[in-house]
């Protein structure tokens, strides 16, 4: 996969959203409860950072419906994984400038 530093993506790049990516690029999917905290950040922001990152078909949200309390999963989509990890080359690049 060639990168550039064309692919610095916008929708990525804002401090929480990176965090948000970075951190669903390590797991197959995790609880809203474990990224909010992980992130540090409130339901409400959590929420519009994965709305966001939604809407560029980057992260799914799971609302399983079945028995006991209802729990939102979030997971990177492989087009996800992929804007992620040519950001992630294309700041790099650009830090090695």
């Amino acid at each position: 996969m060639t990168t550039s530093i064309d692919d610095f993506n916008e929708t990525i790049h804002p401090p929480r959203r990176l965090f948000i990516c970075s951190f669903l690029a390590s797991v197959d999917e995790v609880e809203f409860a474990k990224l909010r905290d992980a992130a540090g950040i409130s339901d409400s922001s959590l929420s519009k950072h994965l709305s966001s990152l939604a809407s560029a078909g980057y992260v799914r949200i799971l609302k399983p419906t079945g028995r006991g309390r209802a729990r939102t999963w979030v997971a990177l989509t492989a087009d996800g994984r992929r804007a992620f990890e040519k950001h992630r080359r294309a700041l790099e690049i650009i830090l090695r400038s």
